[in-house]
């Protein structure tokens, strides 16, 4: 089967329009990411019906079980940038066998960091505040989604793959479909029917299990056998040293810069947590509507780079250029509707995902005050994801950086001394805006910076 066959079906990153080239490869993130985040937020509603103290277990689960996908986030831009790069420069043979390297880097990796977190549960969740009796709760959860934590590592880098060829419809599949297995097994787990034990919050952590483990063994014949994107063989040490060296290079400090999300999130959760198991309740609650709520700019962060690591590989500085400022005008517009819209609907939102006044009320100023900075947050994402698209992964690290511990963290902490939790969601849209015209400012003089070389290389060549 030819390769270049199989490439040539995919969207043209390097010559077609810009706008309906980034439309086409977005849509189908947005439908696949819509659904799974859906299955997401259907699996925090069926754990609330467990309680309150159930509720407030597993929203402090966030930040640790985030520090492992972040791993696999960061890896699977490490991964695409290299092959989308290779691509563009009309080398698939190495791409092949770079993506062949991430798979393998990843597995490894997200073993030995699972195992870690296996082994210190109780210090790690005692230190982000909770109390022996949502520790029950805990460990019921994270002992098994630890071991699940495995089966996601392949299919996450795996979607890196295709996107980075410019096929987003698969990955959207991919995540669609497990997260309807995880929807549908979620019910039957955690309350349990006829011969199936009712398992509570663990019953959400083996549904959860399944559906990556069903996701991990699809992707890999995907990939190998259907696709033949990676290679049908295990890299000799060699191969894998070399491969892992340029995949780490981005996906190190690209994993570096989304591991100090939960972390920051993890000391805004002690934060909460100093107000009662309501507040942290409403924190979670929050958190997942927050990704539903942001779901176009995380489906752009995953379909922006590959574009732009294709054209800058090819030298094409004026669609990169193009194409990031297309992405930050949208942003802004496409934020301040959906800000409009979970302000109207807050109290609507806030009975569905709470049974206790004081949390409805929590969570509906939660959504009349946090979500105007979420088109500011936009800019911030889509400029760090084009930062390693870019090739320059400490860029995005350092945004990262400042964003987190120089902004988001002191000034929330700040809001929250002033004005207890109103306070402290107002001083993250503060945080937000100032971090977003830091980005945006920083990421044009690298584009300025790059033209300039450019066109020294053509008058010189």
């Amino acid at each position: 089967m030819s390769y270049a066959v199989q490439a040539s079906a995919k969207p043209d990153l390097l010559n077609s329009p810009i706008a309906s080239t980034l439309r086409q490869m977005t849509v189908p993130m947005i439908l696949g990411m819509v659904m799974l985040m859906t299955f997401g937020l259907v699996d925090t509603f069926f754990v609330s019906l467990l309680g309150t103290e159930e509720l407030a277990a597993i929203s402090f689960t966030f930040p640790v079980t985030f520090t492992l996908i972040s791993l696999n986030i960061g890896l699977g831009i490490g991964t695409s940038a290299t092959i989308a790069r290779y691509l563009g420069a009309g080398q698939s043979h190495l791409a092949r066998e770079f993506g062949t390297g991430a798979l393998m880097l990843s597995f490894l990796l997200v073993g030995l960091l699972a195992t870690a977190g296996f082994l210190t549960i109780d210090p790690v969740f005692r230190m982000l505040g909770a109390t022996e009796s949502q520790l029950v709760h805990i460990r019921d959860y994270m002992h098994i989604w630890y071991v699940a934590g495995v089966f996601l590592a392949l299919p996450m880098v795996g979607n890196s793959v295709l996107r980075a060829a410019g096929d987003t419809k698969t990955p959207s599949i991919v995540m669609a479909a497990g997260g309807l297995i995880n929807a549908i097994l979620d019910p039957l787990l955690i309350f349990g029917l006829g011969p199936i034990p009712a398992l509570g919050i663990q019953g959400a952590a083996i549904a959860t299990m399944v559906a990556w483990a069903v996701g991990c063994g699809y992707i890999l014949y995907l990939l190998v056998i259907k696709r033949g994107l990676v290679l049908p063989r295990l890299l000799t040490f060699s191969e894998f040293r070399m491969t892992s060296r340029a995949v780490l290079k981005i996906g190190l400090p690209a994993a570096g810069a989304n591991m100090l999300t939960p972390i920051a999130n993890g000391v805004l959760t002690a934060i909460v947590a100093t107000y009662g198991a309501e507040a942290v309740a409403t924190w979670g609650v929050g958190n997942r509507l927050e990704s539903i709520a942001c779901i176009v700019v995380l489906a752009l962060s995953m379909s922006l780079p590959p574009f732009i690591s294709q054209n800058f590989g090819a030298g094409r500085m004026d669609r990169v250029r193009d194409g990031y400022m297309l992405c930050m005008r949208f942003v802004m517009l496409w934020q301040l509707g959906i800000f409009l819209l979970l302000w109207l609907c807050s109290p609507l939102i806030a009975m569905v995902f709470a049974e206790e006044k004081q949390v409805a009320e929590l969570i509906q100023l939660f959504l009349m005050i946090v979500p105007l900075g979420y088109g500011l947050q936009g800019i911030i994402i889509l400029t760090n994801s084009s930062f390693n698209a870019m090739h320059k992964p400490m860029s995005a690290l350092l945004l990262s950086l400042l964003r987190l511990f120089v902004f988001f963290v002191p000034i929330s902490y700040l809001g929250s001394l002033l004005y207890h939790l109103p306070g402290m969601f107002a001083a993250g849209v503060l945080a937000n805006l100032l971090t977003a015209a830091c980005a945006f400012l920083w990421f044009r003089k690298l584009l300025d910076e790059e033209c300039q070389l450019q066109q020294a290389q053509e008058v010189t060549g």
